[in-house]
């Protein structure tokens, strides 16, 4: 990609389970990443991934759930963010108050708090009576736009 003209840092964005597939990439490629945002973000294994996906997980990192949960501060994303915030990527979340599939308390928040403590910044816009859904509030949000359009140039 970088041959053809992009960036050799990209503006990850990563939505819902997204979240967490970004977020691994980026936490093991740190120098490689120039801004992360999610959209109702999974970034902490032990909340949704284990819990009702528990299977596809389990398939996805192809062990079993006593190896994967004897490892989880290896993959988990909220547990590798020193290399992000010692790159000063800057990350920004957008996350329902009512979300039940992808608790906010358990994964963007934890994330903020995490990266914050490790120095890093981090924005976050909160969607008041919103839950896990696609909609204009998570995909036409103005934050969202003007965070990554900043961070482009």
């Amino acid at each position: 990609m970088i041959k053809r003209g992009y960036s050799p840092k990209p503006i990850l964005l990563g939505q819902s389970r997204g979240g967490m597939m970004t977020l691994a990439w980026a936490f093991r490629n740190p120098d490689k990443v120039k801004v992360w945002v999610g959209i109702y973000p999974v970034c902490n294994l032990a909340s949704w991934p284990l819990q009702p996906a528990e299977a596809s997980t389990l398939a996805d990192y192809g062990m079993k759930k006593e190896e994967l949960v004897a490892k989880l501060s290896e993959f988990n994303p909220i547990d590798n963010l020193a290399g992000l915030a010692a790159n000063k990527v800057p990350i920004f979340a957008v996350h329902g108050d009512s979300d039940v599939v992808v608790p906010y308390d358990l994964n963007t928040q934890t994330l903020k708090e995490r990266y914050q403590a490790a120095g890093g910044s981090f924005n976050v816009k909160m969607v008041h009576s919103e839950g896990h859904k696609v909609g204009p509030s998570f995909f036409k949000c103005r934050e969202l736009v003007d965070f990554v359009l900043k961070h482009a140039k």
